[in-house]
This record gives C-alpha cells, structure tokens and sequence, in this order.
C-alpha cells in the first residue's frame, strides 16, 4: 500500500457539476488515494469549483469554517487548539486561507498549521497555493478542482501548487461554461424528454442521457433555442440548493453555484447533429461542446469576463 503511494504521481477525473456526484467523487478519491499519515492536504481552485462539496464527501463530518450559507466558525477552531481540553480536541481541521487572510496574517496563519502538525493533527486547507510560500514545504496530498479534479503526491521535485493552479483555474471557466449550457438545453427541451433525462461528461462539453427510446425533439431546433437564449444574455443566479434562476424562472439543477453569471458567456456552443446510441446502457446520447473544437484546443487563461472573447 505504502509503496503505491509513493509512486503515484498524478490523477485526474472529470469534475461533476452536481453536489451529490462530487460528494461522491470526493469519497471515492478517499478511499483511493487518502493514507492515515498524510497530516497536511491542499486543496485548491477558484470560487465555484466546488471545493466544498469535494471535501464534505473526503471528510464526511467535518466542520468547515467557510460554509456555503454565510456561516463563519469563529474563533477559528485551528487558532484556538490550545484552548479547550487537549483530551477532546479535534484530529482534523480545516481552513480557507483565502476568507482567513482577510482577518490574520498570513504568518500567523503559517504558524498555526506548523503548531497543529507537530501536535499530529491533520489540516485540511483551502488556498493552499497562497500559504505554500510561507510554509516551504509542500502538502502531503494535493488536489485542484477545476474542469477536472486533479490529485497527486508531491515530492521535491513537485509538482509545485502553482502548477496545479494554473491548470484547475485556467480550465474552470469551461466547467462552468457548459454547465450553463447543460442547464439551457433541459430549459428547453420538453417536459417529456427533460423528467427521464441523465447526465454525463466530457471534456468542454457536456452529456445529456435518454434511456430506452429516442427523444421526441430535433437538435437542430433545441440548438436554435439555446444559442437564442444565449444571445439575449439572460442572468444566471443561485437560488437555492436545489434551483438556479435562469432570468426570473426557477430550474432544477444539482449545482447551482456551478454556472457562469449569465448566458452571454456561454462562447461557441453547439450540439452533435445527432444522438449517440449507447449499447451498454441502452441509452440515447445528446452530446454538448463549448469553447474551441476540444480535437485541437490548448488550455486558455480564461477567468475575467473580457477575455472569453479569446474563444470565438
């Protein structure tokens, strides 16, 4: 087991836009790749990955500081170790050193991690990439979530959180790209096809699945719909855990902080001209790309609004 580890040097998944299939992502990757003596994990990506669902299923039960209502652990349980009984202090924390570093400084931060790992806890952080320099050294464990989930086990010679970050950060407008896209074409299909309807993915695009018979509907013209909704660039906001708000309609959706902030920003969407039968499963494929043709697209810094206009 130990010798496995040790020569793994890096894993990638794709990313799941629903909270129930990144929790079980996260437990998955657990089982996998997570050892009793890792006592320092990094985790890292940009605002709307979905870090928090891939730790919640990592770690089941434990108490994150930064939660998704607004709800903010304070004091901050890493910086008050020494406060309570010893006898019933917590094995494992967690922190977000992007939301921390607006309240402590970054050392005392650095020093809080280096005082939990000599008392032998395990420290899950957020960010990492932003306390590594003051750190000098790296996680034992370190993940990135961007279109993809990335998972490797550093050693001297990397790979450093940097690069981890430039790949998870630069992909992740993608995610979010064709999750909005997703979320259209069920907006438009009909009711039908939309309450027998599965999920999948790809790389830039997305799945949509139909058991047992083909959908009633015509690409083409569900295609047409979208890229008219795309046009008109309606606003995309969270509703709640279950719904998104596509202008001032309410639509289901597993994951509705995946999701750029308005149909505009959807660049270069379009469906495959026909369903893909899948044997195995007896299903029928509605297949979904955005961005450049993914055959020969090279990765893009893509993270401000004005520079979407570099996929067209």
């Amino acid at each position: 087991m130990q010798e496995r580890l040790e020569s793994h040097i890096l894993s990638s998944y794709f990313a799941p836009r629903g909270h129930n299939r990144m929790y079980a992502l996260g437990m998955h990757l657990a089982q996998i790749y997570l050892s009793p003596f890792d006592k320092l994990i990094g985790i890292i990506g940009d605002a709307g990955a979905g870090k928090s669902a891939l730790i919640r299923g990592m770690f089941p039960g434990l108490e994150l500081t930064n939660d998704d209502n607004g709800v903010y652990v304070r004091p901050l349980p890493l910086l008050d170790i020494d406060s309570g009984s010893r006898f019933f202090s917590h094995h494992t924390y967690h922190v977000d050193i992007r939301f921390e570093n607006a309240f402590t400084q970054m050392s005392v931060l650095a020093d809080a991690i280096n005082d939990a790992l000599s008392k032998g806890k395990r420290i899950i952080v957020e960010h990492f990439d932003l306390i590594y320099p003051l750190l000098g050294y790296n996680a034992n464990l370190l993940i990135g979530a961007g279109e993809q989930i990335l998972i490797t086990r550093p050693n001297l010679f990397g790979p450093e959180p940097d690069e981890i970050k430039k790949v998870v950060y630069d992909s992740l407008a993608y995610r979010l790209m064709a999750h909005t896209a997703e979320d259209l074409c069920e907006y438009c299909m009909p009711e039908e096809d939309l309450a027998r309807c599965g999920h999948d993915d790809i790389k830039h695009g997305f799945i949509i699945t139909f058991p047992d018979k083909k959908p009633s509907f015509k690409i083409s013209e569900l295609e047409a719909r979208v890229n008219e909704m795309i046009r008109k660039d309606i606003p995309i906001t969270y509703h709640d855990p279950d719904h998104v708000c596509i202008g001032e309609d309410i639509h289901p959706c597993t994951g509705p902080r995946i999701h750029v902030s308005s149909t505009g920003l959807v660049k270069n969407f379009r469906l495959l001209d026909q369903f893909v039968y899948d044997r195995l499963t007896n299903s029928y494929l509605l297949v979904g790309y955005v961005g450049k043709d993914p055959t020969f697209l090279k990765e893009l810094p893509i993270l401000k609004r004005t520079q979407y206009d570099k996929m067209l």
